[in-house]
């Protein structure tokens, strides 16, 4: 008898906590097809090779601008990236600056291949395909909504042998 009222007491409990464990909702967000600004905290990961790296990404975006702030997964900060409209700039931590007129030409001078950045607006909203010999997937989404933001995203390039993960963590301000 006791072990019956402890078990339904047991039960009651988890259920009740199950209640408390739910996501809140997603708030309301433009068509990703007119958005024009958006910002997100997230983790990349990237494999050349056998070599690998992560760091931690904040980007903050709009039509003029990107800026992007990367650090160690400890935060550390490491790079400090933008665009506008004189071109394309890396800061690195020990303070040396590359600079380029677009993020084609600065990633071809950084890493010795073009990263698809100058596509990022439409792959980061999730309109993925092959650019530029990448190929771009959305592996997870923030929901099943048709235009829900994608939180991860993928980018291969077989004949580097570059596997990149993005992970977006957090969505910020999106209009």
């Amino acid at each position: 008898m006791i072990r019956t009222i402890f078990a339904g007491r047991l039960a009651a409990l988890v259920f009740a906590l199950s209640g408390c464990v739910t996501n809140p909702p997603l708030p309301v967000r433009p068509s990703t097809e007119t958005i024009v600004a958006f910002s997100f905290s997230g983790r990349i990961a990237v494999r050349q090779g056998e070599t690998r790296h992560h760091a931690k990404l904040d980007w903050r975006h709009d039509s003029a601008s990107d800026e992007i702030l990367v650090t160690t997964p400890f935060g550390q900060g490491v790079a400090e990236i933008t665009r506008d409209a004189s071109g394309a700039h890396l800061l690195l931590a020990d303070q040396r600056r590359f600079s380029a007129a677009d993020w084609g030409e600065l990633s071809q001078e950084v890493f010795g291949f073009r990263l698809p950045l100058q596509a990022s607006t439409r792959w980061l909203l999730g309109n993925v395909a092959e650019i530029e010999g990448w190929r771009i997937r959305v592996t997870e989404r923030e929901s099943i909504a048709p235009d829900a933001l994608p939180t991860v995203i993928e980018l291969e390039r077989e004949r580097d042998d570059i596997t990149v993960r993005l992970k977006i963590d957090e969505w910020g301000e999106v209009r």
